[in-house]
């Protein structure tokens, strides 16, 4: 079964956001990466992060229920900053590679792609775009799941 997790999107407050929901949700956060922990792309449209960037949440996960995980991550001076309104996603987390494409080609259909599926550093194949009227989704299948 697919699952769907709110995805947060923060300038600069995703850690300390994060932190006060673990003291409201509790539980334990199992990750939270800060971009300067990337390993070096040869993506010329990915350069390292530098300054206060560096210093940004790049992912962080807080179980908090049976089912659901709430997900963030800050925006970065290449990003731009985020507004209410576009400061969340729809993370969709699949069982197979041939679900990820099918949902996400069918929801990007007329949308705007901002990463296409691919293998990524962190062992998941993954894509990003906007759908049609203007809702962020994020597809991601884990290869080994976790």
């Amino acid at each position: 079964m697919n699952s769907i997790h709110p995805y947060l999107i923060f300038n600069g407050t995703c850690e300390k956001a994060f932190l006060f929901y673990q003291s409201v949700f509790g539980g334990e956060i199992p990750y939270m990466g800060k971009f300067k922990d990337m390993p070096p792309s040869d993506d010329p449209n990915c350069p390292p992060a530098e300054g206060d960037d560096a210093e940004r949440v790049m992912h962080v996960s807080l179980p908090i229920g049976p089912h659901t995980i709430l997900m963030g991550s800050d925006s970065t001076s290449q990003s731009g900053d985020v507004a209410f309104g576009n400061n969340f996603s729809v993370s969709i987390n699949t069982e197979s590679r041939a679900e990820a494409d099918r949902l996400f080609n069918g929801l990007s259909a007329g949308g705007n792609v901002i990463m296409p599926m691919t293998n990524t550093f962190w062992g998941a194949y993954f894509g990003m775009f906007t759908d049609q009227f203007g809702i962020g989704w994020m597809v991601n299948f884990d290869e080994q799941p976790k």
